[in-house]
């Protein structure tokens, strides 16, 4: 198909600013609005739900996203594409349920199974994880609120044991046989017990969490439903970006993006985009805006090729592992980072010079993220060069 016109990166950070509700008009009013805005939140840090939201809202406390997560339940933790946790919508569980769920599961049960009978605790690695599995299902229908890992650990002698293959990356059974029972939506990770930073969450069956589950979806309705709000939030985006993105392969990308009638466009990376059939007009530029985003916030981990508002600072911006940090944004381009001092300030840190009117709005922001954390200074794993004393 020939391409029907051309993308310029500017109109790309447009794009961005409007669709991800970064810029201070675009901002929306709920995490509600905030999750659907991105298609889904990272969720890999507690804390980045938390930011990522505060990013694209006027007011909104950590309470306003325990209600939606804990007490509505009309946001869901699940993880899903790239065997990453993210917060989901509700309606589009079944999407991610029936795509990419799925096909991570059946990944994590090979190799669980693999390294069980490999570490020398079993003879039939698959025998055992369905025991395990059965077993797990089996205490938490008892206990409609939940429990807590280690709870559920020291009541289920089979998954209270540490597999040990590889002696630099043993890993616990529980932990795994947990992610895989959420992979599979059996369940859920339900309240969390701890503070909004950290992770502590009562697994519960799905099916007391939601109650009435959504209805199913098949593989390719869901993998068309996840592809099709990509598009409109992300695009345009290369084939490749989409792959990445899906953790998916190829045939499965391109039949969606087929099954939507996806139309190409050039970019100035001299690459082809793909765009919604209904969204080929031009987006004008918002104006001057500014924004600090936590780590791993889904506007930077969208694309695999981060060209057009990265430019040469990833290596700065990105830890080795290829987990984004903090950035610091003005006009669409990822100019920077934030950290907090010791007295929990947000303090902005550049890689590149910009204009008086630029710095003065990220200071700006600085201000307003400093209020709204109250001196609390945000735990992260996930430190880039730029972030580092």
């Amino acid at each position: 198909m020939t391409p029907t016109r051309h993308v310029y990166d500017a109109e790309r950070r447009a794009r961005l600013a409007t669709r991800h509700a970064l810029a201070p008009q675009f901002r929306v009013g709920s995490p509600e609005a905030v999750t659907r805005a991105m298609t889904v939140l990272h969720a890999t840090e507690p804390a980045t739900v938390y930011l990522s939201c505060w990013a694209r809202t006027e007011s909104m406390t950590t309470v306003d996203v325990d209600r939606a997560l804990y007490d509505d339940r009309s946001l869901v933790k699940q993880l899903a594409m790239r065997r990453t946790l993210f917060v989901f919508p509700r309606d589009l569980l079944p999407a991610a349920w029936s795509g990419p769920a799925t096909r991570v599961a059946a990944t994590e049960r090979a190799r669980m199974a693999k390294e069980v009978v490999a570490a020398g605790l079993v003879t039939d690695g698959n025998d055992w994880l369905d025991l395990a599995r059965t077993e797990v299902l089996a205490l938490l229908a008892d206990t409609p609120e939940g429990r807590i890992a280690q709870e559920i650990r020291r009541t289920v002698p089979t998954i209270d044991v540490k597999v040990t293959v590889n002696p630099h990356d043993p890993w616990t059974a529980a932990s795994r046989v947990l992610t895989h029972l959420g992979l599979t939506a059996d369940v859920v990770r339900g309240t969390n017990t701890a503070g909004w930073s950290t992770s502590r969450p009562r697994w519960t069956l799905m099916r007391h969490w939601l109650g009435d589950l959504p209805d199913p979806v098949t593989a390719t309705e869901g993998y068309r439903e996840i592809v099709r709000r990509w598009l409109y939030l992300f695009g345009p985006g290369t084939e490749d970006d989409l792959v990445w993105w899906l953790g998916t392969t190829k045939t499965i990308a391109r039949k969606a993006l087929a099954d939507l009638a996806a139309v190409p466009v050039t970019l100035d990376s001299g690459q082809i985009g793909w765009l919604l059939p209904d969204d080929l007009d031009r987006v004008p530029d918002p104006g001057p805006w500014a924004a600090l985003l936590p780590v791993l916030d889904p506007t930077v981990m969208g694309w695999q090729e981060r060209g057009f508002f990265l430019g040469p600072h990833r290596d700065l911006l990105f830890e080795r592992r290829g987990n984004a940090g903090t950035t610091a944004w003005v006009n669409g381009r990822a100019v920077g980072c934030w950290v907090q001092d010791d007295t929990g300030t947000v303090n902005v840190r550049l890689v590149e010079p910009i204009a008086a009117a630029e710095q003065r709005l990220l200071d700006t922001e600085a201000q307003r993220l400093t209020t709204w954390l109250a001196r609390f200074r945000v735990p992260t794993i996930y430190t880039s060069p730029a972030m580092r004393p």
